[in-house]
C-alpha cells in the first residue's frame, strides 16, 4: 500500500507543492507508479521528506540539504558550519536589538550608528555633520569608529557653533578668522584623539577622494574654505 502525493504531504506536515519542488531540485527520488499511473510514496519517502523538514527548520537551505544527500550521519563540517552561521546571526540580531533598544530608549534616530547618535554636542549634530558622520560609519572599521565616536563627544565651543551656522557667502575676512579660531580647537583634538585623525583607511587614495566627494556635496563652498585652511578638508 502506498500514498498519493495528497496524503505524503498531509502525513509529513508539508504541502504538495513542496513535495513536487523536492523533486525538480533532486533531493527527493521519484516514486513508482500504480497501473493507473498515480504516483505511490512508501515510508522511505515519507522519511526523506520529514528529514528534509528538519533539517531546514535547523537552518539549512534546500541547495544544502541537495549537498549533504542521504548522509547525513557523515556530515559533521555542514553541521558545524551551519552552527557558526547561526551563531553570527545571533550575534547581528542581538546587535540589532540593542541598537533599537538605544533609538527607543533616547528617542533617537536611526540614521546612525548609536555609538555616534549618542555622542557629540549632548546628541545634536548639524544635518551635515549628521550625514558625513553616516558615510564615516560605513568607512570606518569597530576601532576607528570608536575613536570618531570620542571625538564627537567633545564638547560644542563658539567656534564650532559658528562653522555649523556659517552662510555660503561668507566673507574672505569672516573665514579667514573662523579658520583662525579653529586652527588651535582642532590641533587640541588631535592631541586628545590621534586615533580619530589616523584613519589608516581614509589614507588610501581612492578612499580620501570619495570623503572630499561627499565633503563638497554636505558643506557649503565658505564651510569647505574653512576646512581647508584648517587642515581638514585636504
Amino acid at each position: 500500500m502506498g500514498w498519493s502525493t495528497r496524503e505524503l504531504a498531509e502525513l509529513a506536515g508539508a504541502t504538495v507543492k513542496s513535495v513536487r519542488h523536492y523533486h525538480d531540485i533532486g533531493i527527493l527520488e521519484q516514486p513508482e507508479r500504480a497501473s493507473n499511473g498515480y504516483k505511490q510514496y512508501g515510508v522511505t519517502h515519507l522519511l526523506r521528506v520529514l528529514q528534509i523538514k528538519r533539517l531546514t527548520a535547523l537552518g539549512f537551505s534546500l541547495s544544502q540539504v541537495a549537498a549533504m544527500g542521504d548522509g547525513v550521519d557523515h556530515a559533521e563540517h555542514s553541521f558545524r558550519a551551519l552552527d557558526a552561521d547561526l551563531a553570527a546571526t545571533i550575534e547581528r540580531l542581538q546587535r540589532a536589538r540593542m541598537e533599537l533598544s538605544l533609538i527607543l530608549r533616547h528617542s533617537a534616530r536611526p540614521d546612525l550608528p548609536p555609538e555616534l547618535e549618542l555622542t557629540g554636542h549632548d546628541g545634536e549634530l548639524s544635518d551635515a555633520d549628521r550625514s558625513f558622520a553616516t558615510y564615516m560609519s560605513r568607512v570606518l572599521s569597530p576601532p576607528d569608529l570608536d575613536a570618531y565616536a570620542e571625538l564627537l563627544r567633545s564638547p560644542a565651543t563658539r567656534a564650532t557653533v559658528d562653522f555649523d551656522e556659517l552662510p555660503t557667502d561668507a566673507d574672505e575676512s569672516t573665514r579667514a578668522d573662523l579658520a583662525r579660531r579653529m586652527i588651535p580647537e582642532v590641533e587640541a583634538l588631535a592631541v586628545e584623539h590621534p586615533a580619530a585623525f589616523e584613519h589608516p583607511k581614509v589614507q588610501d587614495t581612492r578612499t580620501r577622494n570619495d570623503v572630499k566627494a561627499v565633503m563638497s556635496e554636505l558643506y557649503n563652498p565658505a564651510q569647505l574654505d574653512v576646512l581647508r585652511r584648517v587642515g581638514l578638508g585636504r
